[in-house]
């Protein structure tokens, strides 16, 4: 019923755990008001998770070979059943966002994984659950270690589920930049010319780069979107 399992080292485990793992997902800061709700397959938004502090599922961060996350789940689930352990799982959440890119002028907007290798997973935590995850084929392991894994917070799953929600909005640029980078300017009065990024604001999605024109460095505050680097 499994798919064969590969070989571990062509797919190496991070070593990290939950508060560094925590940071990389920016789940340190203070959590954004809950999301109505977080998209899913079928185009409809679900609720956010239950996170009654008396539910005994958490939520805990599996860690899959990247590009495996959607067979993972998909594993989770027929496992779950087949060994009787379904109603110890609950829901399982693959985090994507939308993301949006210049091609031939157009703005094209398209999904991708927020946390490439990871899998969310809702459970009620023990042993016989804790190896039963850990030997579903392209599991690695959870994140945290050990036999007890940490689990999220209701703040850290509201502040994944807030992004998610939040990209369908208003979707993120599908690159980022940072500054002194060299970058080409693709789009707009000045395209193809080359510059530096001098200054990057995030919360407009805008450079300020610096041009050479008539041999003299002259700032241009542009889109994301309209750069890419060189």
């Amino acid at each position: 019923m499994d798919e064969e399992r590969q070989d571990p080292e062509e797919h190496p485990q991070p070593d990290t755990n939950a508060e560094e793992l925590a940071a990389d997902f920016g789940m340190a800061e203070a959590a954004a008001p809950a999301p109505e709700a977080a998209g899913g397959e079928d185009g409809q938004v679900p609720a956010p998770p239950p996170m009654d502090a008396d539910d005994p599922k958490k939520w805990f961060i599996v860690h899959t070979y990247s590009g495996f996350e959607q067979k993972v789940a998909e594993s989770l689930r027929s496992r779950a059943q087949a060994f009787g352990f379904d109603d110890k799982i609950g829901q399982i959440l693959i985090p994507t966002e939308e993301v949006v890119e210049l091609r031939g002028g157009k703005k094209v907007t398209s999904k991708r994984l927020v946390y490439p290798g990871y899998v969310l997973v809702q459970m009620e935590m023990n042993d016989e659950l804790w190896h039963a995850v850990k030997a579903t084929p392209r599991v690695t392991g959870f994140v945290g270690g050990g036999t007890s894994p940490v689990p999220l917070s209701a703040d850290e799953v509201n502040q994944i589920l807030y992004r998610q929600a939040s990209s369908a909005e208003r979707p993120r640029p599908k690159m980022n930049f940072e500054k002194n980078e060299n970058v080409r300017i693709i789009d707009g009065p000045f395209a193809n010319f080359q510059g530096k990024v001098d200054e990057v604001n995030p919360e407009r999605n805008t450079l300020r780069v610096l041009v050479t024109i008539f041999g003299r460095a002259t700032p241009v505050e542009l889109d994301f979107l309209q750069v890419e680097k060189v």
